[in-house]
């Protein structure tokens, strides 16, 4: 076992932990410092080790780690490059964890690190599954949010309820604890998007949780700026769809979909404002599908693929292929048209089997290609 000495000089044995925190981080480097000296105080004599699981901040909150780390041993930086998401992230922090326990917060002080020790407890004591640091539980509280967040906090909960009923009264916490082998019984069923990883957990277990529950109040940002967005919001959707479809429709798929459904919008924008000008009809609807390309295209690199965002040449070349993508899609659209207008003679019936056949040819076809996950390094074994 390796020495650890602490603040008061004091030299003393680094054990392995049993309490692994994930903290999620992307422009934190403000509030990690005040974080671990927190949790230190927090958690006693628990062993625990921390996790910072950061996506490359701008603003270097991965050297902030390594700095506090030399001097704070159970601290860890997993620094991810090309890769955005909190879903995704915590699963990463997951796996290079430790303990029997896992801990889930925020690095901006939302979560009250106090109540860590009391969730430990209840996880070991209690022999639970899943322990819920909760706002909506008798004690706990939004702190300073104004009406309209309050409100749409309550109808994210009550969505959430038709997944997972009334299994915990928070189902939308980040702030939460679980058993290793409970996370490990789900991690395939994961959907990775978004950033309620909590209520993903929950709604993939195939057998019944025992979930408890810890309450607090939530507290106002130190430091940095709020993660939350329109983005956000409509992930919580996708994963919603996804869950009830028992991921039937993806929420990439989903996504990809809608964006299409904007790219039509400017493809009549577009052929409808040539006309204006008199262009002929099919030099201003070659336009009008050049222009809808690569609206589609910027749209799906910043919002359907933001977790694999091309930039640069990669940006250049990915339309491209896009493009070219596209253009086998819409043939594939046209044959399943032709083919179902034969059997059924329904346009309306043809029109839609063709546009689904479109719209999934392009998505597989660009998953697997233009936004495609960097390929797995091979390395010889040693002789």
């Amino acid at each position: 076992m390796s020495m650890i000495e602490g603040k008061n000089g004091r030299k003393g044995k680094l054990t392995a932990p049993e309490l692994s925190i994930i903290i999620p981080t992307y422009n934190e480097r403000g509030n990690i410092a005040a974080l671990v000296d927190a949790v230190r105080k927090a958690l006693g004599a628990i062993p625990w080790e921390m996790i910072i699981v950061d996506d490359d901040s701008p603003d270097q909150t991965f050297n902030e780690v390594a700095r506090l780390a030399r001097d704070e041993p159970r601290l860890r930086c997993l620094r991810r490059v090309g890769r955005r998401g909190l879903s995704s992230a915590v699963i990463e922090g997951v796996m290079v964890a430790n303990g029997g326990a896992i801990a889930v917060m925020d690095a901006d002080f939302q979560h009250d690190e106090r109540i860590l020790g009391a969730m430990y407890e209840k996880l070991v004591g209690n022999h639970a599954d899943i322990v819920v640091a909760t706002r909506y539980a008798e004690g706990g509280g939004i702190g300073e949010w104004d009406a309209n967040r309050a409100r749409m906090s309550d109808f994210a909960t009550r969505m959430a309820g038709m997944l997972v009923g009334n299994q915990t009264s928070d189902p939308m916490s980040g702030f939460f604890m679980v058993r290793r082998e409970v996370f490990a019984g789900v991690i395939y069923d994961l959907s990775q998007q978004g950033y309620k990883i909590l209520l993903d957990i929950i709604s993939s277990s195939h057998v019944p949780l025992k979930i408890e529950e810890v309450p607090y109040t939530f507290r106002t940002r130190q430091e940095g700026e709020s993660k939350i967005s329109i983005m956000v919001l409509a992930q919580f959707l996708f994963l919603i769809i996804e869950k009830l479809t028992h991921g039937l429709i993806p929420p990439r798929f989903a996504l990809f979909s809608i964006v299409g459904g904007f790219g039509l919008l400017v493809h009549l924008t577009v052929l409808n404002s040539l006309k204006l000008f008199h262009f002929d009809f099919m030099a201003a609807q070659i336009t009008a599908i050049g222009v809808s390309m690569v609206s589609n295209f910027i749209m799906n690199n910043e919002f359907t693929y933001r977790d694999r965002r091309l930039t640069g040449l990669s940006f250049i070349a990915g339309l491209i292929l896009f493009c070219i993508v596209c253009s086998f899609g819409a043939l594939a659209n046209v044959g399943v048209a032709e083919i179902a207008i034969k059997q059924v003679n329904n346009w309306s019936f043809a029109g839609l089997a063709g546009a689904i056949m479109g719209a999934v040819f392009n998505f597989s076809a660009a998953t697997s290609l233009v936004w495609r996950r960097p390929r797995k390094r091979i390395f010889a074994a040693a002789a």
